[in-house]
């Protein structure tokens, strides 16, 4: 991992990507959640022809404006992606036994949820990968400030590539508009972090950027599939 690190260190993202994709012939993957991080990504990606795999997990509870921005998305840029929905009979075990909205009640709950909707069908995404590339920033929460470039990840056994992490909300912004790339409309809302359309709201201004996420929890904002 030294020697990678280094290799990569001081690289252009796309120079990055590209290296890893040499490494790692038909091993690299990037998991978009449509939010405007990951549309930087994916415009690195298709732009420079990087041959790189991308995928999205379709929990069953997004937004409208999610799906219409996966169309928007598909039409701009003509690229495929894959689209991994959770296991059929998890959910319906859920929702007979704890009802529709059982991650109100508690963190326990919630959990399960993400779990069976979100980090059960990345892990299947993940199958056979050797790199993962992430639009997570060390902006978005406490969690993630102390995230590198490149990191290991010892549960799935593969290298998770954080190439943004080091990017301010202007940097993205400002690549957003340079390359008038399309972002999801609920951004202008005050939706900055975007998930399930249940477990999120709008934030306030001087709010923290996932203050919209869980909001009636007090625990730490993430879901599991970054920890």
């Amino acid at each position: 991992m030294t020697d990678i690190k280094a290799a990569i260190a001081g690289m252009s993202e796309p120079a990055g990507i590209q290296y890893l994709t040499e490494q790692f012939p038909g091993a690299v993957a990037f998991s978009t959640s449509f939010g405007q991080e990951d549309q930087v990504l994916a415009d690195i990606i298709w732009r420079n022809q990087l041959p790189v795999r991308v995928f999205t997990l379709d929990t069953g509870r997004l937004f409208q404006e999610t799906y219409d921005l996966m169309d928007l998305t598909r039409a701009r840029y003509k690229q495929p992606f894959e689209i991994y929905f959770p296991e059929t009979a998890a959910v319906e075990k859920l929702v007979a036994k704890k009802g529709m909205n059982s991650f109100y009640d508690s963190v326990e709950n919630r959990k399960e949820c993400c779990y069976i909707r979100k980090v059960a069908p990345l892990n299947r995404a993940l199958q056979g990968v050797k790199v993962w590339i992430t639009g997570l920033r060390a902006e978005q929460s406490e969690n993630r400030q102390g995230l590198e470039v490149l990191e290991w990840d010892e549960a799935r056994g593969l290298y998770k590539y954080n190439p943004l992490i080091h990017w301010s909300y202007e940097d993205m912004l400002a690549y957003l508009d340079q390359y008038n790339v399309p972002f999801n409309k609920l951004h202008n809302q005050g939706f900055i972090s975007i998930g399930c359309a249940p477990c999120t709201r709008a934030i306030e201004p001087g709010e923290h950027p996932r203050a919209g996420r869980w909001w009636w929890e007090e625990s730490k904002k993430e879901c599991g599939l970054h920890g």
